[in-house]
């Protein structure tokens, strides 16, 4: 029963959260596609529930590149856009990720959805690592409220995360999830820009 009502709130929150940003959205892609080329959607494939591939959208941050499905972004990572760097200070690059959970890709709340390559690396890596695909993964999670997001240069902060997940999936609640989202909401309010 819980995992329905939080498919319904998914549902229901990421339809009223298009409508709202809507304006949002529109120029943001203006600004993106006139500031450097190509689309402002980027496209990659990511793992999801029970390991299986989808296609996760955000708003390209990068210029174009023929790494961004392999080589992961760093603080100070030259291929990061002006309006790039704005974006993923205020996690905005992670809107178009709505339409995902409409699809039923995603969950609002859930394990963050890795890259393939990352995947590949990871469950060869870390014990486990592939039972954090036992939910949707999500535009937020348990690891993110725990400051356990961003550059992974170290396996040591990828096993940290990994953990973080693998106590979600463990004990996932509808009341861990809402505090998952306050803290997220509370964190994303606050942002010194």
């Amino acid at each position: 029963m819980q995992l329905f009502i939080k498919r319904f709130l998914d549902i229901l929150v990421s339809l009223i959260l298009l409508i709202l940003i809507l304006p949002l959205w529109v120029i943001l892609v203006v600004i993106i596609e006139t500031t450097s080329p190509g689309r402002a959607i980027f496209m990659q494939k990511r793992t999801g529930l029970h390991g299986r591939t989808f296609v996760c959208y955000k708003f390209r941050t990068m210029y174009l590149n023929k790494e961004a499905d392999t080589l992961q972004a760093t603080c100070s990572d030259k291929r990061i856009t002006r309006i790039g760097g704005f974006l993923r200070r205020t996690s905005m690059d992670e809107l178009p990720q709505l339409f995902n959970v409409l699809k039923g890709d995603m969950s609002l709340i859930g394990p963050r959805p890795h890259m393939l390559k990352h995947t590949e690396l990871y469950s060869q890596l870390i014990p486990n690592y592939m039972e954090r695909h036992r939910m949707r993964p999500g535009l937020t999670g348990y690891a993110q409220i725990k400051g356990l997001r961003g550059e992974t240069s170290e396996l040591k902060q990828m096993q940290n995360r990994v953990e973080a997940d693998l106590f979600y999936v463990e004990h996932f609640s509808l009341g861990l999830d809402m505090k998952i989202l306050w803290i997220t909401a509370m964190k994303v309010l606050t942002l010194k820009l």
